[in-house]
């Protein structure tokens, strides 16, 4: 169900911005009365799903999801039609128009790709807001993952820099592991400042180490203790004795002081009884406040006998860091003007991130960092949620916008590319030139296509994915 729901969003997300990318060409073609022959969602290779003639254009949906196109007259694009451009010139072709409604037409995919990502961040901050945890603020520290480990930082650590530049909020990490090269941290450990040098650098050793990280999740966790919250009614937890306020310490005899430390011990115990649980009984019976008390150094003072279900659980719902003392969050709310300016800084960043990531892959390995149509559904929520659905869509649309806007015949940015010559120059390159050039980046396309999509076989089939 949850690759479902995951397959549908990026489904619905895919036409959204296919459909606009290809309005963006198609509405200036028609201002400059420019023939449209096509205009479809999709690719419709051997037939189409649906198609309907409408005044000078055909427009359809393809049974191919690989992206979409409109068809311009007089044009030398991915159709190769080489028999309509063998014909005298007619005024309502694209090749008969001067080169800057062409250029115009040309850049009107990524500039609404461009536009629609502000636009969305902005409707993201108006309509949710802004909130995230204070990394400054973190009681009990991260715990790192094997491959932060492995560059010299400790669970319990708390980061104060990557790089030289400050983290304030936990979003901060992933944009500065991965948008300069970061060859350091200032930490915060018991209680004093450190500096920890890496032997590599942080972000391309997190994509080497991929394969050792959780799938779409950071690579530390925020610690915090397990307090029970509630309980549910004929589960382990509730014929054990486990009451609201009690908080679990250990797991037969091992120590659990945080909760993500208890999910994985009891995973070991799946489908059995009488497990030992640790608990500490300190409040009223069936009251919970709010705690951020010095974790225990024993097992506690009351040991429950338990049984965990088959899915490795007791049975009860923690509270979150979110109820706890100590932690702080980073909370802003905006009016329609803020939004809009908060979202043209988020595009911004989004996409200044995203061209400085290119750079991993002319490293080492870069090639199979390129992730397919499996890699970029996996990065949507399992559950359906639409702030986290509207933030990836606007996410995609950048990176559509950049991709596109690459020099690659086949690309906008190719035909952009003929069209700046032919400004600069004062003459059209020879079709033959463009043809040829098209062709050619039609291959490169495809080829990393079938590479991306080839590494996501590899990973799902060796559990990557």
């Amino acid at each position: 169900m949850e690759a479902f729901i995951q397959a549908s969003q990026f489904l619905l997300s895919l036409s959204f911005l296919i459909v606009l990318h290809e309005l963006g060409h198609f509405i200036p073609a028609r201002i400059f009365k420019t023939r449209v022959e096509k205009f479809f969602l999709f690719f419709d290779i051997k037939g189409a799903l649906f198609q309907k003639k409408i005044g000078e254009t055909v427009y359809g949906i393809g049974w191919l999801p690989l992206g979409g196109y409109v068809k311009i007259a007089g044009m030398i694009d991915e159709s190769m039609d080489k028999e309509q451009m063998s014909k005298p010139a007619q005024p309502w072709e694209f090749r008969s128009k001067p080169a800057w409604q062409r250029l115009i037409i040309m850049l009107g995919g990524v500039t609404v790709n461009l536009i629609l990502g502000v636009l969305i961040y902005g409707m993201i901050l108006f309509v949710w807001g802004d909130r995230d945890l204070r990394m400054d603020q973190l009681p009990y520290g991260l715990s790192f993952e094997e491959p932060l480990q492995q560059l010299g930082l400790q669970d319990g650590d708390v980061l104060v820099s990557l790089g030289g530049q400050e983290i304030r909020r936990i979003d901060d990490f992933r944009r500065l592991a991965f948008n300069a090269e970061v060859t350091e941290a200032k930490v915060m450990r018991n209680g004093m400042q450190q500096t920890v040098q890496f032997p590599t650098e942080l972000g391309q050793h997190l994509l080497d180490s991929s394969a050792d990280l959780p799938k779409g999740e950071a690579p530390f966790k925020v610690n915090f203790p397990t307090i029970v919250a509630e309980v549910s009614p004929g589960t382990g937890a509730a014929d054990a004795g486990l009451q609201p306020g009690d908080r679990i310490v250990s797991v037969q005899g091992v120590p659990t002081p945080y909760f993500f430390l208890l999910v994985e011990e009891l995973a070991k115990y799946k489908s059995q009884e009488g497990i030992a649980i640790g608990v500490i009984r300190e409040m009223q019976e069936g009251r919970v406040d709010k705690v951020a008390t010095p974790l225990p150094a024993t097992n506690g003072n009351l040991t429950l006998s338990a049984r965990v279900d088959a899915d490795g659980k007791l049975g009860f719902f923690p509270l979150t860091y979110e109820a706890l003392d100590g932690f702080v969050f980073v909370e802003q709310e905006y009016d329609v003007a803020s939004a809009a300016a908060g979202g043209a800084k988020k595009a911004w960043s989004t996409l200044t991130g995203y061209v400085s990531s290119m750079r991993y892959l002319f490293g080492p390995g870069g090639t199979k960092q390129l992730g397919g149509f499996i890699t970029l559904g996996s990065i949507f929520d399992p559950e359906w949620n639409w702030k986290s659905f509207w933030n990836i869509t606007a996410l995609l649309s950048i990176i559509l916008a950049f991709m596109n806007l690459l020099p690659i015949p086949a690309l906008d940015g190719g035909h952009v590319m003929f069209l700046l010559y032919e400004m600069i120059s004062g003459r059209k390159p020879a079709e033959k030139v463009m043809e040829y050039g098209q062709l050619l980046g039609l291959l490169l396309v495809g080829a990393l296509m079938l590479i991306a999509n080839g590494n996501d076989l590899w990973k799902w089939f060796t559990g990557q994915l």
